[in-house]
């Protein structure tokens, strides 16, 4: 029986592990081919270790062993022209494009007034402009093959003020404004543009998280504003592949510049 993507071609950025690594699972479960990105290196700010080449080889082997063909590539999102070598890459080996996953992100918490300048501008400049970067280096990829689908990893963070990561809320804010405008723009040409939006994730960045619950826990009148509606405190990263996988399949062919929460209703705390 085919899959819902069977014979589409997948890019995904933040592959090497957590959400990324899940999306690239489950979108080759069910039929497609991988293009996995990841900058496989840390970034001297952030207080918590990121992905390694190792991971990025796990991510490879989970996806061949489902008989699927993946192509991996070290490359930044900050870098534009590292995202369309990998985009073209990608495409060379796997003769097409079909879904984007703008995934890449990092994280750190710090009150408002002690937000170092060099973490404000790396998570802009990874979870905003690298969303960016990612959408140019493939939508005329997407154009050519007759169409595809963007999905992009927003937050809570990306429709609620979530205290203690007002660069990250920022970002992840600015990407709906993004995504929309290219949802627009691109719709014309039977590309569609969404944003899936998770509460906490089981995931490397979420469990290294811990100067948040500690600034939490000195302002517990801001506390509620990370609780769920459904009694769990984080998700599976598999919870948000299967939002991914819908929004990747003809399933959603008419749905565009959609905010989707899978939240267990954080949202609308």
């Amino acid at each position: 029986m085919a899959g819902r993507v069977d014979g589409k071609v997948a890019f995904i950025t933040g592959a090497a592990r957590g959400q990324g690594r899940s999306h690239a699972i489950r979108l080759a479960e069910e039929g497609a081919d991988i293009v996995a990105v990841d900058i496989c290196h840390d970034y001297h700010p952030v207080r918590y270790d990121l992905a390694t080449p190792a991971d990025l080889g796990q991510t490879v082997k989970a996806v061949e062993g489902l008989g699927r063909r993946i192509v991996a590539v070290q490359a930044d999102v900050r870098d534009a022209e590292a995202l369309r070598a990998a985009a073209e890459a990608g495409v060379a080996e796997l003769g097409r494009l079909d879904i984007v996953c703008a995934n890449a992100g990092i994280c750190a918490a710090h009150p408002w007034d002690q937000v170092p300048a060099q973490v404000w501008q790396d998570i802009l400049d990874t979870d905003l402009t690298g969303v960016w970067n990612t959408m140019v280096a493939t939508a005329p990829h997407l154009v050519a093959a007759g169409g595809g689908s963007i999905i992009c990893t927003g937050s809570t963070a990306s429709v609620k003020g979530l205290p203690f990561l007002a660069p990250y809320v920022a970002a992840k804010h600015g990407m709906i404004g993004i995504a929309r405008t290219m949802a627009n723009e691109l719709g014309a040409r039977h590309v569609r543009v969404n944003v899936v939006v998770p509460a906490g994730v089981r995931t490397a960045m979420a469990d290294n998280l811990g100067a948040l619950h500690d600034l939490v826990a000195t302002r517990r009148d801001l506390g509620a504003i990370y609780t769920n509606a459904l009694p769990l405190d984080h998700m599976d990263p598999r919870e948000v592949s299967e939002a991914v996988l819908f929004l990747a399949s003809d399933e959603s062919r008419y749905v565009t510049g959609l905010v989707l929460t899978v939240d267990a209703g954080n949202a609308i705390r």
